[in-house]
């Protein structure tokens, strides 16, 4: 709180959002919107993941999750592709980073995973560019989080 001669008034703390930036400015809508794909990819194939082998009777609850955040990837993915025309309606993924994330963790270890086991191989058909995105995701997650 702040004394002004009005009396005490709450200290406005706005902050901007630099993931916009990065997103449009920066190129990494290209790296963001691959993750996404990959991600919803990942979703629909998560009866086929071998995490979910070793637990069969959670699959149903787990597949039943995967598919409301298969609807959030598609959401973000045409927001993201809105924003490309309209950089104020970027802002409207702020409340989305989370999914973001996680598509970006996801790919990162799916892509870390392509040698080790067919399953992830299949899901990761460019090898090579997964390759290249590899060393981009970590500094992506960064400026997605990033505010000033």
């Amino acid at each position: 709180m702040t004394f002004t001669s009005g009396g005490f008034l709450p200290k406005l703390m706005s902050h901007v959002w630099l993931g916009g930036i990065y997103l449009k400015e920066e190129g990494g809508y290209e790296l963001v919107l691959r993750a996404l794909h990959h991600y919803k990819k990942r979703l629909r194939n998560i009866r086929k993941s071998p995490e979910i082998k070793d637990a069969p009777m959670f699959a149903q609850i787990i597949e039943q999750e995967a598919m409301k955040s298969y609807k959030q990837a598609e959401s973000i993915i045409a927001k993201i592709n809105d924003g490309l025309q309209n950089s104020e309606s970027l802002k409207a993924l702020e409340p989305d980073i989370s999914v973001i994330e996680k598509a970006l963790t996801c790919y990162q270890s799916d892509i870390s995973k392509i040698n080790s086991d067919a399953f992830y191989s299949e899901l990761i058909t460019d090898k090579n560019s997964a390759e290249q995105d590899l060393d981009k995701i970590k500094p992506a997650l960064e400026k997605i989080n990033s505010y000033c």
